[in-house]
């Protein structure tokens, strides 16, 4: 204010002295040169008020524009970080075994990743921006602290995008002798730089939770310190497999919408193939994620107990409910691919594992029911009144975590069953030893199975620590041990069996690819839900305990709001991929327009028909005909 009646009284006397019409001339144009530049005046009161420390956007609201760019960042980095692992792995396979068809999927998924890593990059670039501009004073917090690991940053980035390149570019060109050996060793640096881009931004998320902050030492000792906080290798090690979760099931999307979508007996077959491919890796991943989160809740607890109560015991422990819903959804879809694909792929087994397929969904959705079951219901004061409280009399007891963590062991021993079952379908057993061998492994099953259900009865009796650290701990391993000892011996078994029946790719129905489609949205949604819950246990805080939030958005948005925005997250993110999916296939049409009419379906028999010919018995036909 003050500025603004020095800049009038200083018009006025420049009015006083002049006179006359020029002299309101010269007075109009001082005027407007003041206006003009708002440095000379209104921004020199600014200045003395101290820096910015928020910015906000109109309407949309600045925390929701940014929870919004960085999720859509989050989701691609999560695919550009994971694609590579098994693009790698599929080409490792492919060099050693010499099974050019694992070097062709490698390189499809690798076309997938480089269409995938500019927009990553884009998204990345925006969410730095935005943070600056509307959160100026937490950024310049977290420079101070992290400044040294944001040039680390800067240099890995770098590196991994020449690496990528090299990589990709260099396909074709190194396919033979060393250059082959050089093209691997890029594909590992290519892998090697992924992961550290990975963990050092981990480092400052997870600061944000559990910061640890020391005032002397130089920066690299002062970062270091910070990064080496309570939960940041448990997230690195749940991101990491969460990435490969991802990257599996989108690219297993990939497939069955391609698989949908093509005409030729060949690409059906290729699809179908790399459908499996990525419902396996995601299966995978899927199979071990839940340890790995467990880890992270528990180190959560140890760090800080409210943040813990926060997350599964107050409101945010909602959100743990629409969680096992959506596994539940993604452990049901992951087990019908594979049920289908026994059904479909290997003729002849359908009536041999009908039973023990129905079984298996039955114990599914049991699990499944329990898992969904809130320890508190949302009920009015009649019905609470009536069932004697908040808790129902009988399926209250199932709210608590011992049965929930009892239900989800069970949940992956039958999808690793159901993996087992699919990989045993279609092959007899010439060992010796193969009935000790099935006789062993279904003596573990059983046994680990009750060992899992006992431990979760026995939780109930038990004080909560000796279950955390014991029982549930011991849950874990008994699956862990159940699938090292059972793949190993599967394997051994299969070594010397004989092929009944030969895998038919390309035969199965639309319902494969739609379940494909499921379990990539499935996954969408559930990384997204997860990443909300993480983002709000810090409540009112940018940094737990250090820097609190004065904004106007220093509240954990409710439910319904946070769904609204993670629904459009999950959309968003989908449109994305879809372009750029769109983008990555461009090339293959002008290729498939070229070459059309040599290896289309008989009367242009449609994709979504299902049940096609293989194409082995396709060649057939046309040299009969």
């Amino acid at each position: 204010m003050s500025a603004i009646q020095q800049g009038v009284g200083t018009i006025q006397r420049v009015l006083r002295s002049v006179g006359g019409h020029s002299g309101w001339i010269a007075g109009l144009l001082l005027t407007a040169g003041w206006l003009v530049f708002p440095s000379i005046g209104l921004a020199a009161e600014g200045a003395a008020a101290g820096p910015t420390e928020y910015r906000d956007i109109p309407y949309v609201g600045s925390r929701n524009l940014i929870w919004v760019v960085a999720q859509l960042h989050l989701l691609l980095a999560g695919f550009v970080l994971g694609v590579p692992i098994f693009a790698w792995l599929c080409e490792v396979i492919a060099w050693r075994g010499g099974e050019k068809r694992y070097d062709k999927l490698a390189k499809e998924f690798t076309k997938l990743l480089t269409s995938a890593y500019a927009t990553t990059a884009l998204f990345g670039g925006i969410l730095l921006f935005i943070l600056v501009i509307f959160y100026p004073k937490l950024m310049n917090y977290l420079t101070d602290v992290f400044f040294p690991s944001f040039l680390l940053y800067c240099l890995l980035f770098l590196f991994e995008t020449a690496t990528l390149y090299l990589y990709w570019y260099g396909w074709d060109a190194m396919q033979h002798g060393r250059m082959k050996t050089l093209h691997v060793f890029l594909g590992f640096l290519l892998n090697f730089f992924a992961l550290f881009i990975m963990i050092v931004p981990n480092a400052w998320a997870t600061f944000q939770a559990s910061p640890v902050v020391i005032s002397e030492g130089t920066a690299i000792e002062r970062a270091w310190a910070a990064t080496w906080n309570p939960t940041w290798w448990p997230i690195n090690i749940h991101r990491f497999i969460a990435n490969i979760v991802l990257g599996g099931y989108i690219c297993g999307a990939y497939a069955g919408v391609r698989y949908l979508s093509v005409k030729s007996a060949e690409d059906r077959e290729h699809y179908d193939w790399m459908g499996y491919v990525g419902n396996f890796i995601g299966v995978f991943g899927l199979l071990a994620l839940p340890f790995a989160g467990y880890w992270l809740m528990r180190e959560i607890y140890q760090y800080n107990q409210q943040m813990g109560i926060t997350l599964m015991g107050g409101f945010l422990s909602w959100l743990f409910i629409i969680q096992a819903m959506l596994i539940g959804v993604l452990f049901l879809g992951s087990n019908y691919y594979f049920w289908l694909g026994i059904t479909y792929r290997i003729p002849g087994s359908e009536g041999k594992y009908r039973r023990a397929m129905l079984m298996m969904l039955v114990s599914l959705l049991l699990c499944l029911a329990v898992w969904m079951t809130p320890h508190s219901l949302v009920a009015s004061i009649e019905e609470a009144q009536k069932m004697g409280g908040a808790h129902h009399p009988l399926l209250g007891v199932l709210g608590v975590m011992s049965a929930k963590m009892t239900v989800s062991n069970l949940m992956i021993l039958i999808t690793f069953m159901s993996f087992v079952m699919y990989w045993r379908a279609g092959k007899q057993d010439t060992a010796g030893w193969a009935k000790l061998g099935k006789a062993v492994m279904g003596a573990v099953l059983v046994l680990a199975s009750l060992a899992v259900i006992v431990l979760g009865v026995w939780g109930y009796f038990v004080p909560a620590i000796v279950r955390i650290n014991y029982f549930s701990t011991s849950q874990v391993l008994i699956v862990i041990f159940v699938i090292l000892t059972i793949t190993p011996l599967t394997a051994l078994l299969l070594k010397s069996a004989r092929t009944t029946t030969e895998m038919v790719w390309g035969s199965m129905p639309p319902r494969a690819g739609y379940a494909l489609v499921l379990n990539a949205v499935m996954i969408i949604l559930l990384m997204t839900l997860m990443g909300y819950a993480r983002s709000s246990s810090r409540v009112h805080w940018h940094v737990y305990g250090v820097m609190r939030d004065s904004s106007p958005y220093a509240y954990s948005p409710a439910l319904g709001s946070a769904s609204l925005i993670m629904a459009l997250c999950t959309f968003f993110f989908c449109i994305l991929v879809a372009f750029i999916f769109w983008v990555a296939t461009m090339g293959d049409k002008t290729k498939a327009a070229a070459a059309s009419g040599k290896s289309e379906l008989p009367h242009g028999i449609p994709a979504m028909a299902g049940g096609a010919p293989h194409h082995g018995q396709q060649e057939k036909k046309n040299d009969e005909f």
